[in-house]
């Protein structure tokens, strides 16, 4: 077993799985003739041109003229012939690329499986780890049915099957993760042209994947893995801050539970709202410090079960204020909409307790533009037989 496939074994979805010492760029596209790799070849000529050295370890252009084009003037580095059940096939050579190393190589088709015999590795992913590790820049190109964690999901919608896999946790190591987009019906146009397939390919791929249904679907996926991608970016650079703004990139919605009873339908409420703004859900669960963690476990286990059933994160915190930890978390995080149940407290509780929680948070919450949902608690009617 190699070095990567003992980290990978170890941690899948881990993003620190690969130390890479070179920088990694990935273009990514949401089917084939989108322009991945003519944008990969233009970001090689531009490197080039500001004194880099680059040179093509692999580029399939599949007969398009455009992109042939953007071939000439950077150094290609023979590929490697194999035989294989008869037929002469061609492959990236993995030790030449090392041998010769290039400042910034250019790999199409990271999720490419290579011929048998042809290298030490099954997949081109594990070739540009090598490349990395030996501090060569890579530039690559995915298109998102690859995605392991969405090859499945694609199979389903356009009932074509999805061979060659690139894992998750490669695509989420990249420096830089560029989206080439094209709507569904101008990719529909370069194919009747021939500028994608062949022209014996066309019809057959028109009435299959390149289904106006099976592109909007395909792209929208795409469109929502760069989003994530790019909203944990922006997350992982301000975490540890409690910001006096929110930046609303995007809705954040966090939910705050205490107790058990009438925890359910909180929950299933902030899940609705949630959903209606197609966001992912935070569940927040704040004890004191001195708090039995065996006692909260078993008390709290059947809302951990709902939480995960509908899809939100649970967070355990500790302190001794309620309020000021909700805050802290909400800021931190960058949460958008905090939903809380209203308080169940007397008013004469909240006199000589200082005052209502709830109004604490929507002051704390207010003052940096986050909207807090206080949902009213409905008692079930007991029915009399």
């Amino acid at each position: 077993m190699t070095e990567h496939e003992q980290d990978a074994s170890a941690d899948p979805d881990a993003v620190g799985t690969v130390e890479a010492i070179g920088r990694f760029r990935i273009y990514l596209g949401a089917a084939a003739g989108v322009g991945k790799t003519y944008a990969m070849l233009s970001e090689g000529h531009r490197r080039q041109e500001r004194g880099a050295d680059v040179a093509i370890a692999f580029v399939e252009c599949h007969g398009r003229e455009l992109t042939e084009r953007l071939i000439v003037g950077l150094e290609v580095i023979p590929r490697r012939t194999i035989t294989y059940r008869g037929s002469q096939l061609q492959e990236m050579d993995l030790a030449a690329v090392l041998r010769r190393r290039p400042q910034v190589v250019l790999v199409d088709e990271l999720g490419h499986t290579n011929v048998p015999g042809s290298g030490p590795h099954e997949k081109r992913w594990r070739d540009v780890l090598d490349l990395l590790d030996a501090g060569i820049d890579v530039i690559t190109t995915v298109n998102i049915q690859h995605l392991e964690s969405l090859a499945d999901q694609v199979e389903r919608m356009t009932g074509v099957r999805v061979r060659e896999r690139v894992p998750d946790w490669v695509v989420r190591r990249a420096d830089q993760l560029e989206l080439v987009d094209s709507s569904p019906e101008q990719l529909r146009r370069r194919l009747a042209h021939g500028n994608i397939y062949p022209e014996g390919q066309v019809p057959q791929a028109l009435g299959g994947f390149f289904r106006p249904e099976n592109l909007t679907a395909l792209r929208e996926l795409a469109l929502r893995f760069v989003a994530a991608e790019t909203g944990d970016d922006l997350l992982r650079q301000l975490s540890g801050t409690e910001s006096d703004v929110v930046w609303e990139t995007t809705e954040r919605i966090m939910v705050a539970v205490g107790t058990p009873e009438g925890g359910d339908a909180l929950l299933r409420r902030a899940a609705r709202i949630a959903a209606r703004v197609r966001a992912e859900l935070d569940v927040v669960h704040v004890t004191a410090p001195d708090r039995r963690a065996e006692d909260d476990e078993r008390a709290m286990g059947p809302l951990r079960e709902l939480a995960a059933d509908l899809g939100a994160r649970w967070h355990d915190v500790q302190d001794d204020d309620t309020v000021r930890a909700i805050a802290r978390f909400a800021r931190q995080r960058q949460i958008t909409q905090i939903v809380i149940g209203s308080s169940q407290r007397s008013r004469w509780q909240q006199l000589i307790g200082g005052g209502s929680n709830v109004l604490r948070l929507i002051r704390e919450a207010g003052a940096v533009g986050i909207d807090v949902h206080v949902i009213a608690r409905r008692e079930v009617p007991a029915v009399g037989i």
